[in-house]
Order: structure tokens, then C-alpha cells, then sequence
């Protein structure tokens, strides 16, 4: 009788085996070739200029929050609805017609607050306005 997890273990030796063996080859055979301007933070070798922090507009972050939330919900209701018709047939229209009525609901609470706190309202930078208005 042979044992599951021997496949397992000599699965997980040959993961590490291989990026560690990539890692030495690697290590070997490329060139060495030391330089200062290669040790900085930058390593493309441009001199970094100007404070290293910037502040970004909270816009670009609450457009990236929104779409993960709406892209979550895509990814949920996709298999919701291609199992509904089976779960209609088992439990009936309401208890399974629910659940998403709920979820959706909870999601669009969330965008109408989004919406009324204007986290998807682009705001203009006064440079863009200025250019605009001429």
C-alpha cells in the first residue's frame, strides 16, 4: 500500500527544488558588475529627486475600492443565478429569490452612500480647472 502523502511530500521538495535550483544557476552565471549607482534606491540609476512622499489624490484609491466591491459582486451573483432556476425548483421563488435581494440591496446602500459622499465624483485638480476654463 503506498502512501498519499508521499506524493504530496515529493511534490513539495520538487516546488522548492526548483526556484532554489533557478535561484544558484542564476547567482552563477550572471555578470557581477558592481556600481554605486546601482546600490540605490532606484536601481534604473536615476538620481531620485524631490520628497519621497507624494500626496496622492483619495479619489484613485475610493475608484480602486468601489471596483473591487462591484467586481466581488459580479463574481458572486454570476453563480447565483446559474443555479437559480434549480434552487426556484427546490425551495420555491421567495427563499431563493432572497439572499440576492438582500445582497444586492446591502450593495447598492453602499454605492448611494458612496455616491451622496461623492467618492465617485472626480474631483478636478485646480491646474485641470484652470486649463479647462481658458
Amino acid at each position: 500500500m503506498s502512501n498519499p502523502w508521499i506524493a504530496i511530500g515529493a511534490l513539495a521538495v520538487v516546488g522548492l527544488a526548483i526556484p532554489l535550483a533557478m535561484m544558484a544557476v542564476s547567482a552563477l552565471l550572471r555578470p557581477s558588475v558592481p556600481e554605486q549607482s546601482k546600490r540605490a534606491t532606484y536601481e534604473s540609476g536615476e538620481v531620485p529627486t524631490g520628497d519621497t512622499r507624494i500626496r496622492f489624490n483619495i479619489q484613485y484609491y475610493m475608484v480602486a475600492l468601489l471596483f473591487v466591491v462591484f467586481d466581488i459582486e459580479t463574481v458572486l451573483i454570476f453563480p447565483w443565478t446559474v443555479i437559480y432556476s434549480d434552487a426556484v425548483d427546490a425551495v420555491g421563488l421567495g427563499p431563493a429569490l432572497l439572499p440576492m435581494v438582500v445582497f444586492i440591496g446591502i450593495l447598492a446602500v453602499g454605492l448611494a452612500w458612496a455616491w451622496r459622499n461623492g467618492a465617485v465624483r472626480w474631483v478636478r485638480s485646480p491646474r485641470a480647472q484652470r486649463q479647462y476654463s481658458e
